[in-house]
């Protein structure tokens, strides 16, 4: 018999994107003894919180909450206060503050707005890190979309070394509406993985590993998406429906095919 969660997980992949929070309270309801798999294992688009001691934004994740409070890497404090709740070692909070600067500037460079957070927590290797950007762009009533990214990094020091495995998710969600192709909706998400060593020169060293890990991961992602929703929609939108007659089609490629023959001839 199959695995209930997998079950589940495979009807999510098949829902609409957009929706998952939706999706998957009624998973939840319908099958209530699954729902700390379900809320494991899904991840969902990312939400905004005001920092209340700083003023600034930050995302909210499974990473940075204790119960119902949320911990800002602005301040370090919960929001609802919580007294015992979970905290970096005073080494790792340093490096967390640093981490949180690099990322804002890596976001402005790449996104040009959005928020950033990065929040990290202590294993007894090294540590562990995620890496969360939402950018969402709503600038006017036909077009809106958003981008989020999860980026999960365990670390595991070895001298002047550590081991990176990390977790890439990534969601996007566009819709367009116009007179001429009506309400067009693309979205869905994408998760990749990647392991690598990287030389530690000393602790500060983590933020330059992790930021170029990202870095790279997010370009081939960025580039991955490219092809599937757009050059993929394209390419079955054409077989759908060709943008010129079908006697012109067939006519330019008769030029193609005759052109590659004499590029063919030529050079032998």
């Amino acid at each position: 018999m199959a695995d209930p969660v997998d079950c589940a997980l495979d009807l999510m992949r098949r829902l609409p994107p957009q929706k998952v929070e939706e999706n998957l309270a009624n998973l939840v309801e319908l099958v209530p003894h699954l729902s700390e798999d379900l809320l494991a294992a899904i991840d969902q688009p990312l939400k905004l919180q005001r920092c209340r001691t700083t003023g600034k934004d930050f995302l909210l994740c499974d990473y940075n909450r204790d119960g119902d409070s949320y911990r800002s890497p602005w301040s370090n404090e919960y929001e609802p206060a919580l007294g015992d709740g979970a905290q970096p070692s005073q080494k790792l909070r340093r490096l967390e503050v640093a981490a949180n600067e690099a990322f804002n500037t890596y976001r402005d460079m790449y996104f040009d707005g959005g928020v950033s957070s990065v929040y990290m927590w202590d294993l007894d290797d090294g540590f562990a890190a995620v890496v969360l950007i939402k950018n969402v762009n709503q600038s006017d009533d036909k077009s809106k979309g958003s981008w989020d990214s999860i980026h999960v990094i365990e670390v595991n020091e070895k001298g002047r070394s550590a081991h990176y495995k990390l977790t890439s998710t990534i969601m996007l969600y566009m819709e367009t509406l116009g007179q001429k192709q009506g309400r067009v909706n693309l979205s869905g998400s994408l998760t990749r993985q990647a392991e690598v060593d990287y030389p530690v020169d000393d602790y500060g060293s983590h933020v330059a590993n992790m930021g170029r890990m990202v870095e790279d991961m997010e370009i081939k992602m960025r580039n991955s998406l490219q092809v599937i929703y757009f050059g993929k929609t394209k390419d079955i939108t054409g077989d759908l429906r060709s943008y010129v007659s079908l006697g012109e089609q067939k006519k330019l490629a008769s030029i193609q095919s005759e052109l590659v023959g004499k590029l063919q001839a030529r050079s032998q």
